[in-house]
């Protein structure tokens, strides 16, 4: 699949909540843990949590072989998302120019490039819900490559949604 700006904001309005709390992210983390297991080897972490606070409200490993750096690439990817409310996809096309590093592109852009904070590479996503203004979550895919990571997380929200409607 191709990713664009456009494409990926898409994505992201298509996947609005009904509603959030624990339960839900509950329901959207094993679906994604399940696909992860039936379609990729890798082992991948899926980690769930409140905007507002960071509370934890889903963490799993897919299988063994997952490592620390797992987490490391969760916290940096979950800090784009909830600086900016945008998807880290999103967030790379958006700022990455034509022969510059990711990096490069978001120190000249918004004047910071620590790569200890920041990860612009995609499998962060921003939970939303219909009528409510700003994020109410983050789900974050640590493992595959990141437009696999992405994909998963938008493969697991419309399959959650599909089985609401």
């Amino acid at each position: 699949m191709s990713f664009t700006v456009e494409s990926v904001s898409a994505q992201e309005e298509a996947c609005r909540l009904p509603s959030f709390d624990a339960d839900v992210a509950w329901e959207l983390g094993s679906i994604i843990r399940k696909n992860v297991q039936q379609n990729y080897t890798r082992p991948v972490v899926v980690y769930i949590a409140h905007a507002n606070s960071s509370q934890i409200l889903f963490f799993a490993a897919s299988g063994p072989g997952s490592l620390p750096d797992n987490m490391f690439w969760v916290k940096r990817k979950e800090a784009v998302v909830l600086r900016w409310g945008v998807s880290t996809m999103r967030m790379r096309l958006a700022v990455t120019k034509p022969g510059m590093t990711t990096q490069e592109s978001l120190k000249d852009k918004f004047e910071m490039a620590d790569p200890s904070i920041y990860a612009l590479h995609g499998g962060g996503f921003p939970l939303k819900v219909k009528g409510v203004e700003g994020l109410v979550g983050v789900i974050v895919v640590s493992g595959l490559t990141q437009e696999d990571d992405h994909t998963v997380i938008v493969e697991g929200i419309q399959q959650y949604l599909a089985q609401r409607s």
